[in-house]
C-alpha cells in the first residue's frame, strides 16, 4: 500500500511539473531549415514582429480531421519592433512594423498524449509550448500565458496560422 501511495504521489508530482513547464520540448537547432511560412506583426503584441517556421510534418498542412499531425513543430522568431526617433513603433511604407532585434524563439510541438497533463482551460489538444533565448537557452516564462491564449482556438487546432500551412 505504501508503495502504491508513493507511486501515486510521484506521478501526481510529475503531472504538476509538466503542467508547470517541465522541459519536454528541446530547442530545435535546425529550425532555420524549416519552411518559413509566415511573417507578420504579432497578434496581441503591438511592439513585436514574428516569423513563423514549420517542420516538414506541419508544413504539409492539416489532415482530413483539420488538425496537424503529431510530430508537428512550429517555431516563432519573436522580434522587438524598431522604434522611430520619438520612441514609437516604426512602420514601413506598407504600414507594417519593422523588425528589430530578435528577442525570443517560441516553440509549439504536438505529441500524442501531451494534452493530458493540463486542465481543460489550458489544454491545447496535444500541443505544448517552450520559449528560448536567441542563443537557444530555455527561458523561464509562464507558459500558461501561451496555453490560455491558444486554448480557445479549438476549430483551428489551437493555431492562429493554420490557414497559412499547406
Amino acid at each position: 500500500m505504501r508503495r502504491c501511495l508513493t507511486a501515486i504521489a510521484i506521478l501526481a508530482g510529475f503531472s504538476t511539473l509538466v503542467a508547470a513547464g517541465e522541459p519536454r520540448i528541446a530547442f530545435p537547432e535546425d529550425y532555420k531549415s524549416f519552411k518559413n511560412y509566415l511573417s507578420l506583426d504579432r497578434t496581441g503584441n503591438d511592439n513585436q514582429v514574428i516569423r513563423l517556421f514549420a517542420n516538414d510534418i506541419a508544413a504539409a498542412g492539416p489532415s482530413k480531421d483539420g488538425g496537424l499531425p503529431n510530430g508537428s513543430i512550429l517555431v516563432g522568431e519573436i522580434y522587438k519592433a524598431k522604434l522611430n526617433d520619438k520612441g514609437e513603433v516604426a512602420e514601413s511604407v506598407l504600414g507594417r512594423r519593422i523588425r528589430g532585434k530578435l528577442a525570443a524563439i517560441a516553440v509549439m510541438e504536438k505529441r500524442q498524449g501531451w494534452g493530458e497533463a493540463f486542465s481543460e482551460d489550458l489544454r491545447n489538444g496535444d500541443w505544448d509550448f517552450a520559449v528560448f533565448s536567441p542563443d537557444g537557452k530555455r527561458l523561464n516564462k509562464d507558459l500558461n500565458t501561451c496555453r490560455s491564449c491558444h486554448a480557445p482556438l479549438k476549430d483551428t487546432d489551437h493555431l492562429f496560422s493554420i490557414d497559412h500551412l499547406q
